[in-house]
C-alpha cells in the first residue's frame, strides 16, 4: 500500500514521501501574499482567501498573520468567520468551521498527530483527522484543538484550552483538559460577564 493510499484510508503514513507534496508550496506562497498584504488592500485579501481555502463563506476575514500547513487547501469556512492573529492551521485534513464562529488569537487546531511509539517517529510517520466545529462558536485566545474533534453549534470554549474530545452544543468549557462546565441557559439572557447584566435583546 503506497503512502497516499495510507493517508486517503486514515492510517499512519510517512509525510515525507515526495508523491504527497502536491503543490503544496504554490499554496503556502499565496499564504505569504496574504500575509504581506497591506490592511487597506481589502480586494486582494479577499482574492487570496478565495483561492487558497477550501471554502470561505461571505463576509468572512482572518488577521494577519495566519499559518497553515497548506495555506488552508483544506479548511472550510463559513459565513461571517472571524479569525484574530496568529490563528494557526494545521490543515493535512480538512478543518469545518460553521457560520458566524469567533476564533480568538494564538489558537491552534491541528488535523495532524505522531504516534506514540517512538521508532515510528524516527521514520516520519504522522496520522490525520478531520476537525468540526459547528455555528456560533467563540474560541477563546491560545486554545489548542486536537485532531478528530468535534465542537457542537453555540459553544464557548475558554481561553487557554486544550480540547482533547468532542464538546457538546449550547455548552460553556474549558480547562486542560477541556471540560463541559456548564449549559448556555437563562443566566446568559441576563448577563454578558460575570454579574453583568445585559441591556440589550436582539
Amino acid at each position: 500500500m503506497t503512502n497516499r493510499e495510507r493517508k486517503e484510508k486514515g492510517l499512519v503514513y510517512r509525510y515525507d514521501d515526495p508523491s504527497l507534496m502536491d503543490n503544496q508550496f504554490l499554496y503556502q506562497e499565496k499564504l505569504y501574499a496574504y500575509n504581506h498584504s497591506h490592511p487597506s488592500d481589502v480586494e486582494t485579501r479577499k482574492t487570496l482567501l478565495k483561492e487558497m481555502f477550501a471554502e470561505i463563506g461571505e463576509g468572512s476575514h482572518i488577521e494577519t498573520p495566519v499559518n497553515a500547513n497548506w495555506g488552508g487547501r483544506h479548511v472550510h469556512l463559513g459565513k461571517g468567520v472571524y479569525c484574530n492573529s496568529n490563528v494557526t492551521f494545521v490543515d493535512d485534513a480538512d478543518i469545518f468551521v460553521g457560520d458566524h464562529c469567533l476564533i480568538a488569537p494564538n489558537v491552534v487546531i491541528a488535523t495532524s498527530g505522531h504516534p506514540v511509539l517512538p521508532i515510528l517517529r524516527e521514520h516520519n510517520y504522522v496520522y490525520n483527522r478531520p476537525v468540526h466545529i459547528g455555528k456560533n462558536v467563540w474560541i477563546g485566545s491560545g486554545v489548542q484543538i486536537i485532531p478528530g474533534v468535534t465542537i457542537g453549534d453555540n459553544c464557548v470554549i475558554g481561553a487557554g484550552s486544550v480540547v482533547t474530545r468532542d464538546i457538546p452544543e449550547n455548552t460553556v468549557a474549558y480547562g486542560v483538559p477541556c471540560k463541559v462546565i456548564r449549559e448556555i441557559g437563562e443566566k446568559d439572557k441576563e448577563y454578558f460577564f460575570r454579574n453583568e447584566k445585559l441591556d440589550v435583546r436582539e
